[in-house]
């Protein structure tokens, strides 16, 4: 029986990982976590914030997603994306789901990210 999602992993191109840390610790304010040596030599990284957790990993041939996101919720969304905005990442706000506040925007390598809290 499924009990909750662990991770989620999303792909990055070879050498990124410098500008992903930028980004998702930074940024986003996630803190990086170690991976165990045996993937840590694939390169890549993982962040963590509170119960979640996002795997960076690497991929030769990335191609980010064009519709492919995981959801985050967050609290206190206007000021979460004023931070990102001023840190000059993108933010892209969009009312269609009922019942909630959201916005979304893209790490360094083009990967999408929702965020969103309930209303």
């Amino acid at each position: 029986m499924l009990a909750a999602v662990d991770h989620v992993q999303l792909a990055a191109p070879p050498g990124s990982e410098d500008a992903l840390r930028a980004y998702y610790a930074d940024v986003l304010g996630m803190t990086e976590i170690p991976k165990p040596p045996v993937l840590a030599a694939r390169g890549g990284c993982w962040f963590q914030a509170g119960a979640v957790q996002l795997h960076l990993g690497i991929e030769t041939d990335f191609r980010p997603a064009k519709k492919a996101h995981p959801g985050l919720r967050v609290t206190e969304i206007e000021a979460y994306a004023a931070r990102l905005t001023a840190l000059g990442a993108q933010v892209t706000w969009d009312d269609n789901l009922p019942g909630h506040l959201r916005f979304y925007s893209e790490d360094p390598v083009g990967n999408r990210l929702e965020f969103l809290q309930p209303r």
